[in-house]
């Protein structure tokens, strides 16, 4: 049902309102709080007449709204008062085409664009701020992400073929993608966050970076610095811990449909590592300030190349198994896998249980093998490179997440 008019003008007003209060709060502009409201009313006339008697009205008022744009800015430069930027008079632009919009039906979109932009806006500091910080590699890291998801991908064939007709080039590459984002949006909360912060933060960072690369750093951390071995433990067990929260987010996005199923003990999973963490922190002696290991862009195209191939193995290795050796290969094929990355099975197994050619009982207990077999490596890590101290917590803290995992896997119903 199409909103009537009057709801149109009320809405865009409070949404005009929203963004003229925010630049007229930050600096004197050629449009304020009542012009963006007024704007935006205009686009919603604009529409309303342009249903009538064609949509060049639409763009005359563009181009009028442009001029008088520029005009108020040659008035404001001969008074001095002209603001060298040019954000305010795009804004005007884009309120009037939320008016537009939102009388043509796109309420929703109309109103999620407003907001965006009011923050936008709001944001300068820290957006330039953070504009300011990125180096040269992130710039270049940044631009890796643009060809692995903007130009490679669509390139890709759209089509299985293969052994076991799993093998799909667009939808692998489309995992690396989706892997390669998170650990950039993991990489970019690092930058904003700086190095200097608390395990806690050290620890949900790592996870979301790389929970192995976390692993070790710490691990030959603490045996140069042995007093700092629990906080060390902390930031590792926390780490592993995210690492079923990118699980959960995985199965999120490319198999919705099994969510329900995996949720549960998976975030079972999640929620006993939470409680190992929990404990750590509370009864762990020694201080938790700590500063975070550097860490590399994570979209270089080599480690994105062989995340992919290990993806089609992962798939082409699930299919044979559950043809040929039936559920103990599958759950050997999930160990193997999960050893040293666990998103190459949760992507495969996921996407195998959306296309219902893995039963869902079986596949979120492959997902949590993995899980398991990947704590039992990074384990290895800290014994191997870790401090005594180190050495003896982590051997608690995940020989618990072990056996709770084992017990979900036994107990949990279905």
């Amino acid at each position: 049902m199409q909103p009537t008019l009057m709801y149109q003008l009320a809405i865009v007003v409070a949404l005009g309102l929203l963004v003229g209060l925010q630049r007229e709060r930050v600096e004197k502009t050629v449009a304020g709080i009542r012009t963006f409201a007024i704007i935006g009313m205009l686009g919603v006339f604009a529409g309303v007449v342009g249903a009538t008697v064609g949509d060049w009205v639409i763009a005359a008022g563009l181009l009028s709204l442009a001029a008088l744009t520029v005009m108020a800015n040659v008035l404001g430069d001969r008074a001095g008062q002209r603001d060298p930027g040019m954000t305010t008079e795009v804004a005007i632009l884009v309120m009037y085409s939320i008016g537009v919009a939102l009388n043509r039906g796109y309420m929703i979109e109309g109103i999620v664009a407003a907001g965006v932009l009011a923050l936008l806006l709001h944001w300068k500091a820290p957006l330039h701020d953070f504009a300011e910080r990125i180096g040269q590699d992130e710039f270049a890291a940044l631009m890796r992400l643009v060809l692995i998801g903007l130009i490679v991908l669509p390139a890709l064939p759209n089509r299985t073929f293969g052994p076991y007709e799993v093998l799909n080039p667009f939808e692998v590459w489309l995992m690396v993608v989706l892997i390669v984002g998170i650990s950039m949006g993991g990489y970019v909360a690092f930058r904003l966050l700086g190095p200097r912060t608390g395990a806690i933060a050290a620890g949900l960072l790592g996870g979301m970076i790389s929970s192995t690369a976390t692993t070790v750093s710490y691990a030959r951390r603490s045996a140069s610095a042995p007093e700092r071995s629990s906080a060390a433990a902390l930031v590792i067990v926390l780490a592993s811990a995210v690492v079923f929260v990118r699980v959960l987010v995985e199965v999120a996005v490319v198999a919705p449909g099994v969510l329900a199923v995996t949720a549960g003990p998976l975030g079972a999973m999640l929620a006993l590592m939470a409680l190992i963490a929990g404990a750590l922190y509370v009864f762990g002696i020694g201080s938790h300030e700590l500063e975070v290991e550097d860490q590399k862009p994570p979209s270089e195209l080599k480690s994105a190349v062989v995340f992919g191939l290990l993806y089609a193995v992962v798939l082409v290795a699930v299919a044979f198994a559950e043809d040929r050796l039936g559920q103990r290969g599958l759950y050997g094929v999930a160990a193997l896998s999960g050893l040293t990355d666990l998103d190459a099975i949760t992507l495969s197994t996921a996407n195998l249980m959306q296309a219902g050619q893995l039963e869902l009982t079986t596949g979120w207990r492959m997902i949590l093998v993995g899980g398991l077999s990947n704590i039992v490596f990074k384990g290895g890590v800290v014994l191997l490179l870790g401090s005594r101290a180190l050495r003896g917590r982590i051997t608690l803290a995940f020989g618990a997440a072990l056996l709770g995992g084992a017990a979900i896997m036994a107990l949990w119903p279905g």
